[in-house]
């Protein structure tokens, strides 16, 4: 399922979009103000953020820019009623992807909402390329380097789910739950195992390492390490 983090002060608008995202078949989490987002955006696990301008404690504009300077890609669309050219601009330049202003018709948020994600989803297209890894989701076959990589059915799927969201932390507790079917339990260490199995199958002597572990946050596939790694 889909999921979407709706980022909004007015508790009115904030109940409306949940209720309205939510009929439409989305899974949706809210938060109020600037500090809640950042905190809820920390592992990564939304696949699209609906972002007001002004909201307490930090600013739209001010978590857009810790998202992107942290490495976090995920689609976000900014909410606004200030619509000026300048401030359009502002919202782009700090990292947005798309820009609604106040009012709008929740056919139209709709539809820019399913735009980001439709480019979202064409740039996991059938060959996934991070560095010098390829991947072919088709043929569920990895190289580095040109090398053919021999991975165990478990490892591929690791790999490619850090592939899927590849830039983006993903969760311990997501890991164990998309892969292992299992609700996080905190005291399971197959997550641990199978990244450090992961990480020798991707070993490369003359090239850096591609998976990162963000301390209290869980691992990124890149071929750039993340500030906060």
């Amino acid at each position: 399922m889909t999921r979407l983090l709706v980022v909004e002060d007015e508790p009115l608008l904030a109940r409306s979009l949940k209720q309205g995202l939510e009929e439409e078949g989305y899974a949706v989490d809210v938060c109020h103000d600037g500090e809640e987002a950042l905190w809820a955006a920390r592992g990564g696990e939304y696949d699209a953020i609906i972002l007001d301008l002004m909201i307490p404690r930090r600013s739209g504009m001010e978590v857009c820019r810790s998202l992107r300077a942290r490495g976090d890609r995920t689609p976000i669309l900014m909410l606004t009623a200030r619509d000026s050219p300048a401030d359009v601009v502002g919202g782009l330049d700090a990292g947005a992807d798309d820009y609604l202003a106040k009012p709008f018709a929740f056919e139209v948020l709709l539809a820019r909402l399913r735009t980001l994600l439709r480019r979202e989803a064409r740039a996991t297209a059938s060959i996934v390329a991070v560095g010098d890894l390829s991947i072919d989701l088709a043929a569920r076959r990895a190289t580095r380097g040109g090398r053919t990589l021999t991975l165990k059915a478990k490892e591929y799927q690791l790999l490619e789910y850090l592939a899927l969201h590849r830039g983006r932390v993903v969760s311990k507790d997501r890991l164990l739950s998309a892969l292992w079917e299992r609700d996080g339990d905190p005291d399971s260490n197959v997550v641990e195992v199978y990244v450090a199995r992961l990480r020798r199958a991707l070993g490369k002597a003359d090239a850096p390492p591609l998976i990162h572990t963000v301390r209290g946050m869980g691992y990124m596939l890149d071929d750039e390490a993340p500030p906060c790694a």
